[in-house]
């Protein structure tokens, strides 16, 4: 099966579960492709290991370098994630008891998301819980937001974003 084929199934699939088939022309958000290598970046917060793309994965080993050299601890809470991952996030949270709009508050559809584009991470750092807006009191926040741009991370989802996603201090995306 293609790439494209398979992205199409997952898709399908994520419709099924009660994406809106206009999901992408709401948000404003194109699909993504998945890259077709990954570079190991170490492990998350979870110990498990994390991947980007390549180039985002040097951009992101020089933004970690960088910022301990300044005292800032950066911790990957996910990087990488397929379409597939994407939509069993999606399937256990509606097993849950959470409706579709609730999660589109927080996730994007299965097949929109940064993270399929091996170009995304959830950042957090020691004595911050993972993925909740305490994280933008943190030194390693304010480090990002005066930093990571030099290296190529841009903020995806500041308050008030055009695509409707909750702000999200953690997520960053390289852009370069």
């Amino acid at each position: 099966m293609t790439e494209l084929k398979r992205q199409r199934e997952l898709l399908q699939q994520a419709f099924a579960l009660g994406v809106p088939r206009d999901y992408g022309k709401l948000r404003k958000l194109r699909p993504v492709r998945e890259p077709s290598a990954l570079l190991g970046i170490g492990v998350d917060t979870q110990g498990r290991e994390q991947r980007l793309a390549p180039r985002a994965a040097r951009a992101w080993q020089r933004t970690c370098s960088a910022a301990s050299r300044d005292g800032i601890t950066l911790q990957v809470v996910s990087a990488f994630r397929s379409i597939e991952y994407q939509l069993g996030i999606f399937q256990r949270k509606l097993d849950r008891g959470l409706s579709i709009t609730e999660i589109l508050r927080v996730n994007a559809a299965p097949g929109y998301s940064e993270h399929h584009s091996g170009r995304a991470l959830d950042i957090t750092t020691p004595g911050f819980a993972a993925l909740e807006e305490e994280f933008e009191n943190s030194a390693a926040f304010v480090w990002l937001q005066a930093n990571a741009q030099r290296f190529g991370f841009h903020l995806s989802f500041p308050r008030g974003n055009p695509h409707g996603i909750s702000y999200e201090p953690w997520h960053w995306c390289w852009r370069r």
